[in-house]
């Protein structure tokens, strides 16, 4: 005997689940339902089988071929238009029209026994078997009533309470013989239940009906949906769990790594190659598909998630359905009955409400608070640029296609022979990712010059060597599993706000351009680069007096690409240096603050130990610098910036230096001191460049770890800051204790604010309402000075949905109630605007 799945439906009740995939594809227990009523025909021997397909049917005739992994034949009948339960199986006739077929439904999920089906049907002789079965609410189903006999006496098609008659309903399963095809019209729309069947017993047809034991479950609800998952996972259904039960009622599939100190409580079941974190809880009833991550302190209850989702760091997902490749970022929450669709992005902190529905391809935004139905807008604000270039994490947010898309966009907007220079830090990740930009580049008519892994400051220098532009991936600071995509200018800076513009608008249209075979670009790898860098470091910064003063100096290279430039350059500066942790690791690409500061701590001990003049530790891509002092005591990053901006001061006598606004204003007093003034810039490191290229600027800095030394370069580069500070201690002949003794203490403190992207607009008015007379300074966001002088600072983020606040006063009890009274400003502003 052959078999009919039905597979045509749209599933409209299902949406947005069905908005991009057919409804017997949905998983159930990381199977298709599809798949277990093929597996359910298998065990009763009916292998050869036809499936009716009409919406998305090529999905579904490329997922299951021709059942040959199954061990099944399939054919398959396309429906051009919906054909109704009858005319779709008619259109398969030529197929079933020599023996008695079987007719299933590929959307519901079921184990009855069809072999004692068929041997019922064969035994009363009949025309049609209608399966049947009990359920306590059969409204959204069809009544049926059977004599003693098991003949069907009377159909009803979902009835109201006031018409139930029976609980026994229709479970869309028959078994027919074909000459019940002569009541069914070619190329219409036919129903069984509704047209055919009452012909039928119109006629005295035989009709009979098998009340079936066993499960049966119509999936067509989102609650259905959940609760056919509850029901494979409690084995209240025969079906096949693909993986092990390594524990009760927890199903691990091959693949999957689980980390011994996640929690699980079952009944559960983990998808193949998935990966779950330590500090994660999944409790009962939860389907994690295969290839999801899901990071550390989340916690997920009764919550079905599709393949290849990304969850991230403490979400909390309690009884909701997660599309595929869908990612959810940092702290999200997800209520009970909400569905994501496939492929969306769910911004950090953001709250997704009971019941609502985002359906495929949107983006909710950071901190959104989401209580009604995403369908056709996108609740997201898209950045392709934040602070450091491009960033996300590796292989969710930014991938390989990322990177080729990225890198066509650059090159779209620069002239066919232009060159490139391409450089990364020594993580496997960015040599991966930097590999595919090279290609996308060169295929966009761009020569390339590839550096390989050197550190950052190289990278610009180098680019500014007759580049039209750079590219440079690394590791995001502090931040193991994300990268930074940057791009730079013909100068080595940092891509303009103009520049990010004009790739954003080329990135978004997606016109990118595509070389001709001829115009191919070409690929070298420059050499003698550090030798360049430092004759060139050598020859602009003021090296006199360090031979002379004998300095001993520590210097931390932390195992990244800064130890690669050391070498030349040190045995050049005729000091005596002791070099800690020069060899590259590449498991370790950047590192947390804490990392930093235990790093910081050890150096502060050698330094003591060597009686060294002072200690240094760059950044792993040798952009930023940290301060011991001759004690071995850390000299903070704030502190650093104004010991810094002493020293150059003290020496320069004249000029201005460059400063972002969040800088404590103890700075002008140290400038003016010594006859120089502060130039404040905007919180971007492109103005700060912007001013330091002017000649009058001496100095410029960003207070946490960032120094431009503007007489070699106008970005961000530690080993010149080391140089400069190296020929400054060694002729003032005064240590850094000294210095940062006699500068004032400051008093600045901060603090980060959730705020939405549409109320950022109205919290800033509010902050200029609220300032009322008070002085106003808006060079960046708006920094508000009281009378006495103390100052607050609101500034909106420029890719996150966070409101940042600085405050300083006299000491840190003014300074913390100043910031007390503006973050309730802020707060206040966010919260009128919430529904």
């Amino acid at each position: 005997m052959k078999a009919v799945v039905m597979a045509g439906g749209e599933g409209t009740r299902l949406r947005p689940m069905t908005s991009s995939m057919p409804k017997p594809l949905l998983p159930v227990v990381n199977r298709p339902i599809m798949e277990h009523v093929l597996r359910l025909l298998k065990r009763h021997g009916l292998t050869e089988t036809v499936v009716t397909v009409q919406f998305l049917a090529s999905l579904v005739k490329n997922y299951f071929g021709d059942g040959e992994e199954l061990g099944m034949e399939l054919t398959y009948a396309h429906e051009e238009k919906p054909l109704g339960t009858a005319g779709s199986v008619k259109n398969a006739e030529e197929a079933l029209k020599d023996d008695a077929f079987l007719v299933i439904s590929g959307d519901a999920l079921t184990d009855f026994d069809l072999s004692d089906l068929i041997r019922f049907h064969k035994e009363k002789g009949a025309l049609v078997t209608v399966c049947l079965t009990r359920v306590p609410n059969p409204l959204e189903f069809g009544i049926t009533i059977v004599d003693e006999q098991g003949k069907v006496e009377r159909f009803l098609e979902k009835p109201t309470w006031g018409q139930v008659f029976s609980d026994t309903v229709n479970t869309g399963i028959y078994v027919m013989e074909p000459e019940v095809f002569d009541y069914v019209e070619p190329d219409v729309s036919v129903d069984w239940s509704g047209d055919v069947f009452p012909q039928l017993m119109k006629e005295g047809k035989p009709i009979y009906g098998y009340i079936a034991e066993g499960y049966w479950e119509d999936v067509g609800t989102h609650e259905s949906y959940v609760k056919a998952q509850a029901d494979v996972l409690e084995g209240k259904v025969d079906v096949d769990i693909d993986g092990f039960e390594i524990s009760p009622g927890v199903w691990v599939a091959e693949g999957a790594e689980v980390h011994p100190d996640a929690v699980l409580r079952g009944p559960l079941y983990v998808g193949d190659y998935a990966k779950v974190e330590a500090g994660v809880e999944i409790r009962e009833h939860t389907v994690v598909g295969s290839n999801v991550v899901v990071k550390s302190g989340a916690f997920l209850h009764r919550a079905v998630i599709h393949d290849n989702v990304y969850i991230g760091p403490h979400s909390n997902l309690r009884g909701c359905v997660i599309g595929k490749n869908t990612d959810i970022m940092r702290a999200v929450r997800i209520e009970d009955g909400a569905v994501i669709g496939d492929e969306c992005l769910i911004g950090e902190e953001s709250i997704v409400q009971g019941n609502v529905r985002v359906y495929p391809f949107k983006t909710i935004e950071a901190g959104a608070f989401v209580n009604t139905s995403v369908i056709w807008e996108s609740r997201g604000q898209a950045h392709l640029f934040g602070a450091r270039g491009v960033s996300g994490i590796l292989n969710v947010e930014i991938t390989p296609e990322l990177a080729v898309r990225l890198a066509g966009a650059y090159a779209t907007t620069l002239k066919k022979g232009a060159t490139v220079t391409t450089a990364r830090d020594h993580s496997r990740g960015a040599r991966a990712l930097k590999r595919a930009v090279i290609s996308a580049l060169q295929t966009s008519a761009i020569d390339v010059r590839d550096l390989e892994n050197v550190p950052l400051p190289v990278a610009r220098q180098q680019t500014a060597r007759g580049s039209a532009g750079g590219i440079m991936i690394r590791t995001s600071p502090g931040v193991p599993d994300s990268v930074d995509i940057m791009f730079f200018d013909e100068r080595g800076a940092d891509l303009s706000q103009g520049g990010q513009r004009k790739l954003d608008r080329v990135y978004a249209r997606q016109e990118y351009r595509r070389a001709f075979p001829g115009e191919i670009g070409d690929l070298s790898f420059p050499a003698s680069i550090y030798d360049s860098y430092t004759g060139s470091l050598l020859r602009n910064v003021d090296t006199s007096g360090i031979a002379e003063a004998g300095l001993k100096v520590v210097i931390d290279a932390s195992n990244g690409s800064a130890g690669l430039v050391l070498p030349s350059l040190l045995g050049r500066l005729g000091v005596d240096a002791l070099t800690i942790n020069p060899g590259l690791d590449e498991s370790r690409p950047t590192e947390t603050l804490e990392q930093r500061r235990q790093g910081l701590v050890r150096l502060g001990e050698i330094v003591a130990s060597a009686h060294a003049a002072f200690g240094v530790r760059f950044d792993p891509v040798g952009e930023r610098l940290s301060f011991v002092d001759e004690r071995g005591r850390i000299v903070e990053d704030d502190r650093a910036l104004l010991v810094m901006l002493d020293l150059v001061a003290a020496e320069r006598r004249s000029g201005k230096v460059a400063l972002p606004v969040t800088t404590t204003r103890i700075a002008e007093q140290v400038a003016a001191y010594h006859g120089t003034q502060v130039e404040w810039t905007t919180t971007s490191p492109d103005d700060l460049t912007r001013v330091c290229r002017e000649e009058s600027t001496i100095f410029g800095g960003d207070g946490r770890g960032g120094f431009i030394i503007p007489e070699f370069s106008s970005v961000f580069d530690g080993p010149a800051a080391f140089v400069r500070l190296l020929g400054l201690v060694a002729r003032t002949q005064l240590t850094l204790s000294q210095i940062d003794a006699r500068i004032p203490r400051a008093h600045v403190l901060r603090t980060d604010i959730a705020t939405p992207w549409a109320v950022k607009g109205l919290v800033m008015r509010r902050v200029v309402e609220a300032a009322g007379d008070r002085f106003v300074d808006t060079t960046d966001g708006v920094r508000v000075v009281e009378a006495d002088g103390r100052w607050v600072l609101v500034l909106p983020d420029p890719s996150e949905a966070v409101t940042h606040l600085w405050a300083e006063g006299p000491d840190d009890t003014s300074a913390q109630a100043l910031l007390g009274e503006w973050s309730a400003v802020v707060e206040g502003a966010g919260d009128d605007t919430k529904q």
